[in-house]
């Protein structure tokens, strides 16, 4: 790329509270626009860069415009498209698995933009489970829809934890290169970081936050697990009472009454800390992580301020790309746009 050029331009969509905005701008990206439906997520985006152009938009509506006119582009003019899209199941219209089959899910305007933009390259970040979904058929969908569109398509799914994020969370990533530069970027997946981070790195001196706690009932349950426990270390007439029916079904359950060790990374953080399933517990405290402590956990600087009332901190941090995570992918899409 030449240096005259200035920063690559990106386009994201679904942007959430910005954890892959922000690794994409540590990449060296500039934001032409960020577009999210939810207004706390918006208000978040603002709050941290008063450059970033935030659209507080249905991509329903958006996708129906002229997008080039829309934001100010000519054809192919973009670097990159990027965004983590929901998974939805797919109703198929056809052997041809065309565009079409994903009418009414998100994928479609996502798509949309792709087939109205034609930018150099795209991100599309979604959960490990789109793999598997509908035994592979959904992801089988989008990969022919990209190349439909003319991308060399390519996916690897990626732990957070290879890349200093202090947290198991594993994502696929696709990439798409357009057919006419694929001779010229060539896009390598990040290699795994050296050093695989612990919680014990990341929870020192977190500033003071809003967060959930406890009813008394249940701090008296959980003071009786220990770090790296769950529901198998408590006695068993306080499980058999604290689980219901859960204690009779299949499966480890290791999730249920969960407390977190310092020596470990955190298991995928949720929307929730203190979902009954999904327990998130402080290591050493018995409380659910503070929303500070999640933002810690999903690498976002301290300085990073997240607009709402708690739920919705914690659902915003939840759902987020792992800052260092979109940054050693955005590293990558970076060195490839290079060498055009």
């Amino acid at each position: 790329m030449n240096e005259n050029r200035g920063k690559p331009k990106v386009l994201e969509l679904f942007a959430g509270a910005g954890g892959l905005a922000l690794g994409l701008k540590m990449s060296g990206f500039d934001a032409i626009g960020l577009i999210e439906i939810d207004k706390d997520s918006c208000e978040t985006l603002r709050k941290n860069d008063a450059s970033w152009p935030v659209i507080n938009e249905d991509i329903v509506e958006l996708a129906k415009k002229n997008l080039l006119e829309e934001f100010n582009l000519k054809n192919g003019e973009l670097d990159l498209l990027s965004g983590g899209y929901p998974c939805q199941s797919f109703s198929y219209a056809g052997e041809k698995r065309g565009l079409e089959d994903a009418r009414g899910t998100l994928f479609y305007e996502f798509a949309i933009f792709l087939n109205q933009l034609k930018p150099k390259m795209f991100l599309a970040e979604n959960v490990k489970g789109l793999v598997s979904h509908d035994n592979g058929e959904t992801l089988k969908t989008m990969l022919t829809v990209f190349e439909t569109e003319g991308y060399k398509v390519e996916y690897k799914v990626l732990n957070a934890w290879d890349y200093n994020v202090a947290q198991k969370r594993q994502r696929i990533f696709i990439i798409g290169v357009r057919n006419d530069l694929k001779e010229s970027i060539v896009f390598q997946f990040p290699k795994p970081f050296t050093y695989k981070p612990i919680l014990a790195d990341v929870l020192k001196d977190v500033p003071k936050s809003v967060g959930q706690t406890y009813s008394e009932g249940k701090k008296k349950v959980m003071d009786l697990v220990p770090p790296g426990g769950c529901w198998i270390d408590l006695p068993d007439d306080i499980a058999r009472d604290y689980m219901k029916t859960t204690y009779f079904m299949g499966g480890g359950r290791r999730g249920i009454a969960r407390r977190l060790s310092m020596d470990e990374p955190s298991l995928t953080l949720t929307t929730a800390p203190a979902m009954k399933q999904t327990e998130r517990c402080h290591p050493i405290e018995t409380r659910p992580f503070t929303t500070r402590e999640y933002a810690r956990i999903q690498s976002f600087p301290d300085s990073w301020e997240f607009a709402g009332k708690v739920g919705s901190i914690y659902k915003q941090i939840g759902n987020a790309v792992p800052v260092n995570l979109a940054k050693a992918v955005g590293d990558e899409i970076y060195k490839a746009l290079r060498r055009i």
